[in-house]
């Protein structure tokens, strides 16, 4: 018996925020593989471009007999009027969406409660919040017209252990996993399926944007363990969204092997 039933996603649509690296990227790729068409949407239209032709080249490479169109979309999750928007940038043929995946979000800084910016505070709750929220919004209304439709909502280790230096990141987590829970059980007499990825540490720009670009300091974070990475990531999203119709995987807590908690963390191995 398969544990990855791949053919489950073929041909099925997939949107993807924050698609334009990292989690984001690796999800795109790896759905791309399984056959599905990829709506992509992120701010860094470069990027995106780069991805989609990653994704198309892994698409051409798995020989898929179906699905491969892939659509990106320039677009800022915090900005609701790009959001309300979105269909109108989107071919008609990829407007029925099968799986989204909110994955755009991220951390600004390490400040304690009294030092923290304004403008981090209001980044990081537009970002992971009410971006997500939006998104969710939007899909949700055409996943119940349709009477199908799966949320996989990109959650965190922050939103289950508060730690110092990320009282903000750590409660725009939390608010993921409020909103997810609650979803769940807003459509539980549905087939709508809701599910929250929750990684621990994982190398990706994450902590060069957490740092304000200083690769150095973003590199400590990682060192003298294996963190997880981006693809592993895509993996869990990807492994849930192929479950039969049936099974919803409602959390994925998933940590590096010498990580226990948000602050317990062995470093005594080598990368």
């Amino acid at each position: 018996m398969s544990i990855f039933n791949a053919s489950r996603l073929l041909g099925k649509t997939v949107l993807i925020t924050g698609a334009s690296a990292g989690i984001g990227a690796a999800t795109a790729i790896l759905f791309a593989k399984a056959g599905c068409n990829l709506i992509l949407l992120a701010r860094r239209a470069d990027q995106l471009e780069k991805v989609a032709e990653a994704a198309s080249a892994a698409h051409k490479s798995a020989a898929a007999q179906q699905g491969g169109q892939i659509a990106i979309v320039q677009l800022d999750v915090t900005d609701r009027a790009q959001v309300s928007a979105l269909w109108s940038k989107v071919p008609q043929g990829l407007r029925n969406v099968d799986i989204l995946v909110n994955n755009a979000g991220g951390a600004h800084g390490i400040d304690r409660v009294g030092d923290i910016q304004d403008k981090d505070i209001d980044t990081m709750f537009a970002t992971n919040v009410l971006g997500l929220i939006s998104l969710t919004q939007l899909l949700i209304k055409d996943f119940k017209a349709r009477n199908a439709g799966h949320v996989i909502n990109i959650g965190s280790i922050a939103g289950r252990e508060p730690y110092v230096g990320g009282s903000v990141y750590c409660a725009t987590k939390a608010a993921v996993h409020a909103f997810t829970s609650s979803l769940l059980r807003e459509v539980v007499d549905t087939p709508i399926r809701v599910t929250e990825i929750q990684p621990g540490m994982v190398e990706t720009e994450f902590s060069i944007i957490r740092y304000r670009g200083d690769k150095s300091a973003a590199d400590k974070v990682y060192d003298g363990l294996q963190p997880l990475t981006a693809e592993d990531i895509a993996e869990e999203i990807a492994w849930a969204a192929a479950r039969p119709p049936h099974v919803n995987i409602a959390e994925v807590f998933v940590l590096p092997a010498n990580q226990a908690s948000a602050m317990q963390i062995s470093r005594g191995g080598s990368k």
